[in-house]
């Protein structure tokens, strides 16, 4: 585990790194249309996640792919980790993220947010703001954005009990178009609130479209029992691997915690 911990300790010194040199480089950007910097975006997460195989032995296994429509969509992830909040970059040419406010006054990363015309939110403001902000992504989505959003609204424990929240439900409806549920397994490799990074195989899984028009309860009920079934599913498959790799399961944070 002393190598994992060094493994760990080098790849968040160079990923950190190497974000600064990709901030560097997307400057020209701010001159150029918004699609540059999604564009500079998407290769910083390429860029990462061969940074996070070559030092930790962290593969990624990226399943159903195909499944992915071109135009305007929904994407509703499970959320472990900071790890989803880059990588699902790669598979959208508009990819649209609801952030917290506070993001877009760091300096130079927070203007790229702007550039990239990402929706912000006010946690606190209330109801108000949380209908503006569920407007305003409707009208992102229908004009051609693809929205990623974590419907439980922020990270959470692997195996922890769902939290799903209905705003992405009303954002569905809103903008008209179908919804691609990811699962993932990221937290067993990725976890919350550590710099800890395991080997091993992360699993993405692509599930099946969630056509237009459902009503709401029906929506949240499909998207909450896809993403759920497929990743307990990998969840299991990696802890399996873990132990074999370990012999036994290392420890991150799990249900409950």
């Amino acid at each position: 585990m002393f190598s994992i911990f060094l493994r760990s300790l080098l790849f968040n010194v160079l990923f950190y790194f190497f974000l600064v040199i990709w901030i560097l480089i997307a400057l020209p950007t701010f001159l150029m249309p918004r699609q540059a910097i999604l564009t500079v975006a998407g290769w910083w997460a390429k860029s990462s996640l061969l940074l996070l195989r070559v030092i930790c032995g962290t593969k990624v296994e990226f399943r159903g792919a195909e499944k992915i429509p071109k135009g305007p969509l929904i994407v509703a992830s499970k959320h472990q980790s900071m790890w989803e909040t880059f990588a699902l970059l790669q598979f959208f040419d508009q990819p649209l993220y609801i952030l917290k406010r506070e993001l877009k006054w760091i300096p130079f990363f927070g203007w790229y947010l702007m550039k990239a015309d990402m929706i912000d939110v006010e946690r606190e403001a209330g109801a108000r703001a949380l209908r503006d902000m569920t407007r305003r992504a409707g009208a992102a989505v229908r004009e051609g954005r693809q929205l990623i959003i974590f419907p439980e609204g922020t990270r959470r424990p692997v195996e922890a009990p769902p939290r799903y929240k209905h705003g992405v439900a009303q954002i569905y409806r809103d903008s008209g178009v179908a919804c691609l549920p990811v699962a993932l397994n990221s937290g067993l490799f990725w976890p919350r609130r550590t710099f800890m990074r395991y080997p091993g195989t992360l699993v993405v899984e692509f599930l099946d479209l969630l056509p237009p028009g459902l009503d709401r309860d029906e929506f949240i009920n499909r998207v909450r029992d896809a993403i759920e079934t497929a990743t307990d599913r990998i969840v299991k498959e990696a802890r399996e691997e873990q132990a074999k790799l370990f012999g036994r399961v290392p420890v991150v944070p799990a249900r409950g915690e």
